[in-house]
């Protein structure tokens, strides 16, 4: 699987020779754990070691119950002991240590939203090694989290300052963080997440009527109580109407306290797909024919980008992550503050058209690992003393 550019590096001087470019990615969840930022580090990650870069994951494990070291797709994963064991702080001084004394050519800090990203860029710092920055920051349930994001921005623009590059999801979220960190916008780079899934199998279902999918998280901010809401008016209209919400997390059971008392039971179902289960989620998505995200946050949106290269047609709020599929023409658009009959309005309207028969072309895992391929060879070189940028030529 070839991404490009070559990243041999130069020889080493311990007697190795020519040698690999040596990644180091710092990240405070990694699979088996689930998540966006956990699905986008493992995608790039195996692709970038097949391609011939040395990849170690830094990462941790709260509860212990993980291997410590583990090779899987030719990535070496180390993981450190974290606290608290709840929350998600994901304070670990192991990451400190380990950057400090290890022998890496760039650091990769994903994630900027816990103590993992300051504690590798510190270390990074002290001993001199690049490191670029992918904030993939999104929502939260919680509202004092989210009124401190301005405060640890802050905190971490010294740091921040000092990477080799910064890198966003999208153009829009670039522009408003150079503009909030008051730092020039060449030092941001923006690479978009990969949305590609396999083909649905022979059997699957394709383009069920009435069917409607939300997917994400089951947190209060992803929106999914704004989507049941709209149901009571979306089936006095579309009798055969049906959503599928496609998640798990602790904010299930107020959900289904909601489907409950709309006396939604027979027409709301909620069912996760495991994120290893590529395939699975490829037939599922086949049988959908609008996917609607109202989160109020979202770093890229991959599950609705996905929904949106299988067929579906899109409903999103206007909101920062989502909005930029609204510029792009990729999906409609609603305000968050819409009401239930309002954005029923929307989605009986979506309903009414046929599924996408030549879905977009969107940026696939492979464009994302081979972009940052090339990111960090040009990191690695602008780093290096010009005799030894000679050499690496050579």
């Amino acid at each position: 699987m070839g991404l490009g550019p070559s990243t041999a590096r130069v020889a080493s001087d311990d007697g190795r020779g020519a040698d690999r470019l040596r990644l180091v990615i710092a990240t405070a969840r990694y699979p088996p754990l689930v998540g966006g930022v956990e699905l986008h580090v493992e995608e790039v990650c195996r692709r970038l070691a097949a391609s011939g870069t040395d990849v170690t994951v830094l990462t941790t494990d709260r509860k212990g119950n993980l291997p410590e070291v583990e090779q899987r797709d030719g990535v070496e994963i180390a993981r450190l002991r974290a606290w608290p064991r709840s929350g998600d702080l994901y304070f670990s001084p192991g990451i400190f240590a380990r950057i400090a004394q290890g022998e890496w050519d760039v650091l990769h800090v994903q994630g900027a939203q816990t103590l993992v990203a300051p504690t590798a860029m510190l270390a990074a710092a002290r001993v001199g090694l690049p490191y670029v920055v992918t904030f993939h920051t999104g929502g939260h349930s919680s509202g004092l989290r989210q009124a401190l994001v301005p405060m640890q921005e802050a905190v971490l623009r010294p740091l921040l300052n000092r990477a080799e590059r910064l890198i966003e999801l999208t153009a829009t979220q670039a522009r408003e963080r150079a503009q909030r960190l008051r730092l020039p916008s060449e030092r941001f780079v923006v690479i978009p997440n990969g949305s590609d899934l396999p083909r649905p199998s022979a059997n699957a279902v394709v383009g069920q009527p009435g069917l409607l999918g939300s997917i994400g998280r089951l947190e209060r901010y992803k929106g999914h109580d704004r989507v049941i809401a709209a149901m009571p008016f979306v089936i006095k209209r579309r009798p055969d109407a049906r959503l599928w919400i496609a998640g798990s997390g602790p904010y299930e059971p107020v959900l289904r306290r909601l489907i409950d008392d709309l006396g939604l039971g027979d027409r709301v179902e909620i069912e996760s797909v495991p994120v290893r289960k590529r395939a699975r989620m490829a037939d599922r998505l086949a049988r959908v024919h609008v996917i609607v995200s109202m989160s109020e946050y979202e770093s890229h949106g991959i599950a609705v980008l996905e929904a949106l290269g299988a067929g579906c047609r899109g409903v999103v709020a206007e909101a920062p992550g989502l909005s930029d599929l609204v510029e792009q023409q990729l999906a409609r658009g609603v305000p968050l503050d819409s009401t239930p009959e309002a954005l029923a309005g929307v989605l009986l309207e979506e309903l009414e058209k046929p599924r996408v028969e030549n879905p977009p072309r969107l940026p696939t895992w492979d464009d994302c690992a081979r972009d940052l391929a090339t990111l960090y060879e040009d990191v690695f070189r602008s780093r290096r003393p010009e005799s030894a940028a000679a050499r690496y030529d050579d």
